[in-house]
């Protein structure tokens, strides 16, 4: 078992949780297992300029963490998000704009959250009611992937991040003009913190004390995961069967969501 101190983000007047101090958690374990688990990521950040549009945009996308390693390099860079959409798109077209490099900022300010709900809490009042739950927040500044080498690794890592071993059982490499018409974002993070409720109902004293109350309403938690379904073949597919990488994904995800969301309850 290593001795090592897990590796954690600094706490800033930004990234600090205030409420309910306990739950937060800032170790890059958490926080990224949290940003890889989440089928959706939503990304947030500013317009282009406040007279053009006052208000601030999020954007539901699809992304993970990674850490890519140039050939020739010595050093694997740090820990980023990447994130990915049609190059023609608004935030694909941000980190080249001129309020970033008139302001000499190291790339767009963003925001980057990610949740997971792992029950509904039922207590005996409505105020005491809740939600297990994990979730993330980072913000970091984005930039656009010009180095083909790192935008491979980052297209394979995010296909292979939403089912593994997808990108080689699928027609892979890409097309010049799928390589074109896709941009890759790098979100390099600045601060991080995570939250994470897991435990059964927390009930006042003065309610549980009330066997009357107690007797009338029904007091426990509600587990919550994501079930992945039976795979349904396209009307192009001629494979005869699921392959065993699918099949053997979609079982491990499931037990796995179903034991966790059960675990912190009992």
């Amino acid at each position: 078992m290593s001795n090592e101190e897990p590796e954690v983000y600094e706490k800033t007047a930004r990234s600090t949780v205030n409420r309910y101090r306990p739950r937060a958690k800032y170790d890059h374990e958490t926080i990224h297992g949290i940003i890889d688990s989440s089928l959706v990521l939503h990304v947030s950040f500013n317009p282009t300029s406040i007279d053009e549009d006052p208000f601030p945009t999020i954007l539901p996308m699809l992304g993970c963490t990674g850490s890519y390693t140039a050939d020739g390099a010595e050093e694997t860079s740090a820990t980023a998000i990447y994130l990915h959409g049609h190059i023609a798109s608004r935030f694909m077209k941000l980190p080249n704009s001129p309020s970033v490099h008139d302001q000499a900022l190291p790339g767009v300010p963003v925001c980057v959250a990610a949740t997971h709900v792992d029950g509904i809490i039922l207590a005996i009042t409505p105020f005491n009611h809740s939600c297990n739950y994990r979730s993330a927040v980072i913000h970091g500044y984005a930039t656009l992937v010009e180095d083909p080498g790192e935008k491979m690794y980052a297209l394979k890592l995010m296909t292979d991040n939403i089912v593994p071993e997808r990108w080689d059982n699928s027609r892979v490499p890409p097309t010049e003009a799928e390589m074109k018409s896709t941009g890759v974002i790098r979100v390099d993070i600045v601060s991080a913190s995570a939250k994470i409720r897991a435990a059964p109902p927390g009930s006042d004293k003065t309610d549980v004390a009330d066997e009357e109350t107690r007797k009338r309403v029904w007091t426990g938690s509600v587990p919550t995961h994501i079930k992945y379904g039976t795979p349904v073949p396209a009307g192009e597919n001629v494979k005869a069967e699921v392959p065993n990488y699918i099949t053997n994904w979609i079982s491990e995800e499931n037990s796995k969501g179903e034991i966790y969301s059960r675990k912190i309850v009992s």
